[in-house]
């Protein structure tokens, strides 16, 4: 992300930052090394117990946060926007972290709490600009970035199941590629599925998208195997996130029922890890949708919740794949199953 230096530049980036424009809500963003870090959004604070603003706080701390940019996106029936910018600024002020910006927003106009000069932040607030044109927005679209969604449930909507994951003739393909949990060839099926995986990411990088069938139907069946989703989980690196990205989300829009928590699951840590903590929790509950109590969306909500920075996530995922590429396919790894 670039460095926000306006309070326009703020307000243009947060959708970006989160994945829709935000309503009702809390947005606190990180700042480390005068560059932004993560984005966490909560709905609007409504008689939040004590110690939840010290709460969210904590996350910017566990960051390693050195400054903070609030913003309130205030219902219309609420009137208490300032006191709630004060308290979250309090809890930062307690824990050693500056509040470089604090931004309350309602009706469709915005000021800063902090600006105390009425030619530039008048009390009835300035117009919200657009932000399609704006720089932030020019550079994220230059970078290939998606422009944000209008709204949560439009989000929600992106990854919801399409017509073809009810088809009978497609869940049968996929059925027949479902790993039992006991089976004299589990090893087998394990480094077929584990192949399948690198074969159907190779792919989606040539632009082949959905065309093989089959080796998509091979990829959703062998994931109902843990080993299997365990090997997927740490098979992306720096250079071709974008591409797991692209097919895990694909993936779980086309997944039968009972077939969708795994990738989900895989599409929530990578969507958390790029910083999109809005789509990882959605994805987690598509996940927990499909198999309540789904061990690794349960795992995974709690270390999102937790605020637990990505990077941190991301490494101790690259630490565990060498173990499980070793549990699946021994000593003698073939070609793209490096260590």
């Amino acid at each position: 992300m670039t460095t926000l230096t306006s309070p326009h530049d703020l307000l243009a980036a947060i959708p970006f930052l989160i994945g829709y424009h935000p309503e009702d809500s809390l947005v606190v963003v990180s700042i480390k090394d005068n560059t932004v870090g993560m984005a966490m959004r909560i709905d609007y604070p409504v008689d939040i117990p004590e110690g939840a603003y010290d709460l969210l706080a904590s996350h910017l701390q566990r960051d390693l946060a050195t400054g903070a940019l609030l913003v309130a996106y205030v219902p219309s029936d609420r009137s208490d926007g300032e006191v709630v910018l004060a308290d979250t600024r309090a809890a930062l002020t307690r824990i050693s972290i500056a509040t470089d910006e604090s931004l309350l927003i309602q009706g469709g106009r915005y000021r800063s709490v902090l600006c105390q000069d009425q030619g530039c932040c008048p009390a009835e607030g300035n117009l919200i600009p657009e932000i399609d044109g704006s720089r932030i927005a020019v550079e994220h679209v230059v970078a290939g970035r998606a422009m944000p969604f209008a709204n949560l449930q439009a989000l929600t909507d992106s990854i919801s199941s399409l017509p073809v994951a009810t088809e009978a003739k497609w869940c049968e393909l996929v059925d027949s590629f479902l790993i039992p949990k006991a089976m004299d060839n589990l090893p087998k099926l394990q480094r077929d599925g584990a192949t399948a995986v690198i074969d159907l990411a190779g792919e989606f990088a040539s632009g082949r998208i959905g065309q093989d069938l089959e080796l998509t139907a091979r990829v959703i069946g062998r994931l109902s195997d843990i080993q299997v989703r365990d090997f997927a989980l740490g098979s992306h690196d720096e250079e071709n996130v974008d591409t797991y990205f692209q097919m895990w989300r694909h993936l779980m829009r086309i997944a039968p029922k009972g077939y969708v928590a795994p990738i989900a699951s895989l599409c929530a840590a990578l969507a958390y890890e790029s910083g999109d903590g809005a789509l990882a929790h959605r994805a987690l509950d598509r996940a927990l949708e499909d198999a309540n109590g789904y061990s690794l969306a349960l795992l995974l909500r709690r270390v999102f919740t937790a605020g637990w920075p990505p990077a941190s996530f991301a490494a101790m995922r690259r630490e565990l794949h060498p173990k499980v590429c070793a549990g699946i396919f021994g000593e003698d790894l073939p070609p793209g199953f490096g260590l």
